[in-house]
């Protein structure tokens, strides 16, 4: 073989090394990831970070439950009868994720894997009368269970692994470079492969940015959502109506303080003439 065909040989196999260099690179980055719960105060509350070649991508703290009804035989073993498992995302979670320019991904997996929940984000741009804006939304929830894990289900007559999927999701819309927050709870309704069964996730305590994130482990600017805004509203609005009333109360008293004293200094002239002889 010539000088000619071993450099392109070697050209070749370059390019191949720095194509599986690329993809592993691009493995090692989605693996980056941190459960950062033991930081949070609330016992309840989870702290997820995805970091990409040492930055980080999306962060994530909320509390999760889910609600699944399931079927099990009543006393004569012939009816059915539907019980719930109520089913709290736990502590110590294993997390996985993956961030992209427009997809973002968050995975969970607790209870030695019987539970796993996959949260796909997605940013997009949409034209509006004052121009382009672009958000982020919560667009598809998943959450996998195992009705044979015996912490939450007893002798369940569909035994085994179910998916549970969202349909047409659009939750936590928030404007691009900005984080969602809400104190409030939150339902969202799954459809289950468990034939007419539909799991409810409730979340609550949600601070979640999956994109544009500037500062490592920093959300950036918060977007409250509309139920606690109402209620910090409501909190603030007699404090507001109580400071009014007392300006009110305060100014109508200064009026009437210099309408008396203005009044207690002016000459009273008599109505009955008879009196205008003892004046002067």
């Amino acid at each position: 073989m010539d000088l000619r065909g071993r450099t392109l040989l070697s050209g070749d196999r370059l390019r191949i090394l720095l194509m599986l260099f690329h993809a592993m690179a691009q493995t090692v980055a989605e693996q980056e990831v941190e459960n950062l719960s033991g930081l949070s105060t609330n016992p309840g509350k989870d702290i997820f970070v995805v970091r990409e070649n040492g930055t980080t991508c999306l962060m994530a703290e909320f509390a999760a439950k889910f609600i699944v009804p399931y079927d099990v035989w009543a006393n004569n073993y012939v009816d059915l009868i539907t019980e719930q498992a109520e089913i709290a995302l736990t502590r110590g979670a294993e997390v996985n994720g993956r961030c992209g320019h427009n997809e973002s991904e968050l995975q969970v997996f607790w209870v030695d894997r019987a539970y796993t929940l996959k949260m796909l984000f997605v940013k997009e741009s949409h034209n509006t009368s004052k121009g382009p804006e672009a958000t982020w939304r919560l667009s598809k929830v998943q959450f996998v269970y195992d009705t044979l894990e015996k912490t939450h289900f007893k002798d369940p007559v569909s035994a085994g692994k179910h998916t549970a999927n969202s349909h047409h999701l659009a939750a936590l819309v928030t404007p691009a470079g900005m984080s969602y927050e809400c104190q409030a709870q939150q339902s969202i309704s799954l459809t289950s492969s468990d034939p007419q069964k539909t799991v409810t996730m409730i979340l609550s305590a949600v601070h979640i940015q999956p994109f544009d994130i500037i500062s490592d482990f920093v959300f950036s600017e918060e977007h409250k959502c509309p139920v606690d805004e109402r209620e910090q509203l409501e909190e603030t609005l007699p404090l507001i109506l109580g400071l009014i009333l007392g300006l009110v109360i305060v100014i109508t008293l200064v009026i009437y303080h210099i309408h008396h004293k203005m009044t207690a200094n002016q000459v009273q002239i008599p109505r009955d003439r008879s009196q205008y002889k003892h004046m002067g």
